[in-house]
This record gives structure tokens, sequence and C-alpha cells, in this order.
């Protein structure tokens, strides 16, 4: 019982922890993945830039850096966070005791417990009065306060009323809700367009939402529409095309017919990324599928990512490494952790440290 309840807590974890990252290069993809000109670059304890021939452009004194973003880069500085530009200029000063990358023009920060946004010229936008806030995205934000969640639009006005439990962000013009247990969903201008009447939901992607009801999952339409029976023991999002559900206690993938496609014979299984999907066999080895559900990539791993600019991340022996679509080890096995590739840089753990490596395993640090 309690090895499952672990397998059960890795699964769940693998679950969000993946659609957070696919959620996060929905929001940053560019269509040119090759290396930015400024690279975050670790000395010792201290992050500066360099470009792409590892010198020096920003001096290493920051105690964190990210990626830039549309010309910024957030940094940290003794517990504090702000801007800096691609000539080093503080923009924002380091005074927020938490900042978000910028999202449709504006940024969530924290001063003490309270949040709220600013643009780029560090103009308050929205007052700090919320305990917490996500990030703008198709124009609303969910804001909480006392414990209830609602939206906001980019001019502070609450278009969804702070009455709910719990909140998901806004996908395909609809958001999820819950109240008192129950989930729905509502529009843009706060109507509840699908009653709050199931006990789970993700939310929605190709026009299609997993629903919970009666300890089974299905999909229903953006008018509420049960367009796949809840007949399954649990359901993912639609990706590309497919999903993958879980029926009789094995997982496979059926497509927006409720047509089983790839058979019921994994232990788990992820959604498609491109066009290849994370699976599990029966000894709990992770490998990948193809659309049409030939392995391609050999069940040999412990854990399985989701690809990302042509390379996924995969662990064995409880270090990671990075192999292409032919399952070719192209970053060898030797993190203690890592993220997803996102324009040609990928941030991962070693020694106790993060530090960013290119495709060609180039290490953009030194101790």
């Amino acid at each position: 019982m309690e090895n499952k309840m672990k397998n059960n807590l890795l699964l769940v974890f693998l679950i969000i922890f993946s659609l957070c990252l696919l959620d996060i290069q929905n929001l940053k993809a560019q269509s040119d993945t090759s290396l930015p000109d400024l690279i975050p670059y670790r000395k010792g304890d201290k992050w500066g830039f360099c470009n792409q021939k590892k010198e020096i452009i920003i001096q290493c004194k920051f105690d964190w850096a990210s990626l830039f973003s549309k010309g910024l880069a957030n940094v940290k500085l003794n517990n504090k966070y702000g801007f800096i530009d691609k000539e080093g200029k503080e923009v924002i000063p380091l005074k927020y005791d938490e900042i978000g990358f910028f999202s449709e023009g504006f940024a969530k920060v924290r001063i003490d417990k309270k949040c709220g946004f600013i643009d780029k010229e560090d103009k308050e936008i929205i007052p700090f009065k919320y305990d917490s806030v996500g990030n703008f995205g198709e124009g609303l934000a969910a804001v909480s306060f006392n414990g209830k969640w609602g939206f906001i639009d980019i001019q502070g006005k609450e278009v969804v009323p702070l009455k709910y439990d719990k909140v998901i962000d806004f996908h395909e013009g609809l958001a999820g809700i819950l109240l008192n247990g129950k989930y729905g969903f509502v529009d843009k201008g706060g109507k509840e367009v699908v009653p709050l009447e199931y006990d789970d939901i993700w939310y929605f992607n190709e026009r299609f939402a997993a629903v919970k009801l009666n300890k089974k999952y299905g999909f229903i339409n953006k008018e509420g529409k049960v367009v796949i029976p809840c007949i399954y023991d649990f359901a993912l999002v639609f990706r590309e095309g497919f999903t993958s559900v879980k029926l009789n206690d094995k997982w496979g993938f059926i497509n927006k017919d409720g047509k089983e496609v790839i058979p019921f014979i994994y232990d788990f299984a992820l959604f498609f990324s491109e066009g290849l999907a994370c699976v599990r066999s029966i000894n709990y080895k992770y490998g990948y599928v193809d659309k049409e559900g030939k392995e391609v990539i050999p069940l040999k791993y412990d854990i399985g990512g989701d690809f990302s600019e042509g390379l996924v991340k995969v662990k064995s022996n409880n270090i990671w490494g990075f192999i292409d679509k032919e399952g070719k080890e192209v970053i060898p096995l030797k993190y203690d952790n890592a993220s997803n590739f996102h324009e040609g840089l990928v941030y991962v753990y070693l020694n106790k440290k993060w530090g960013y490596i290119n495709k060609n395993g180039t290490e953009y640090w030194e101790e």
C-alpha cells in the first residue's frame, strides 16, 4: 500500500510538472530556438551574463539571474528582485520580495504580504492589495483575497467575482472554478457557462476539457455538452489531437471521437509533445511511443519528460540527461535535476548548484 501511494504521488507530480512546463513554453514560445545573445552565467555563487563565446558582458554580481525575455532579465540580490536591461542597467529596482515574468505587459510582484502588478516602467498598475495573484493570460489574471479567488482585467476591474474557493487560469476563453467542492467554468464576463457540478476538471485545450463525475472521467466541449462519456478512471488534457486515459487500471490513448488509437497496455502515459508521448511499463520503466503506438524509444528509463526543441530529459540511476527523438543520448546522464530546453538552453542542477547548458552540453558556469 505504501509503495502504491508513493507511485500515485509521483504520477501526480509528473502530470502537474509537465503541464506547468508546457504552459510556460506556450507563454514564452518563439520561432527561433537559436541561442540568445546573452546567456545567464554563474561564477561561483554569483550570476551575470556572457555571450555565446562565454565572454562576460554583465558582471557576475547577482544571487540569481533569469534568461532575458523581451529585453529584460529577472535578477535577485540580497533577497530582493528586480529587472535589468541588456546593458546591465537596473530598469526596475531590486526592491520586491517576489516578482514574476512579464506577461501581456505586466509582472506580478509582492511586497511584504501583498501582491499587485507593475508595468515595464515600474509603474503600479494594480494596487498591492491581494493575498496572491497569477500571471495575466488572455487579458485576465487570477487574484485572491481573504481566501476567495476571482479574476481582474488590466484595469484592475474584478470581472469574475472573488467568491470561488479555487480557480484555474483562462484557456481558450474559459476558466475553471471551484465552489463548495464542485467544479465548473466561467467565461470572461463572469458567467458560469458550465454549471458547478463536477468533482474534478482539467482546463480546456483543443476545445475539450476533461471532467470527473461519479468517480469517472470524460470530456465536455465549451457549451458544456458531454462529447466523450465519463467512463474512464482518469484522463488528461488533449494535445496534438490525442489524450491519454486510464481504463481498468491500464493507460492508452483516444482521439476526439473517443476512439481508441493506442491500446490500453501501459501502467501510465503522459500527453504527446512534438509527436511522441511518454509511457510506463509494468516494471516501472519509461519510454516513448509515436501516434501509431510504435515504441520508438525503449522503455528503459526511471523517469521521462516532455520533448522540447527536439530533446527530452530522462532519468536513470538517479541522474538526468537528454536524448533526441531517435533515443540517442546527446547530453550525458550526469545531472541531479533539469528543466526543459528553451531558446537552445536548459537549466540543470549539479553539485548542489544550478546553471545553464546548451544542446552541445556546454556549461555556462565556473566554480
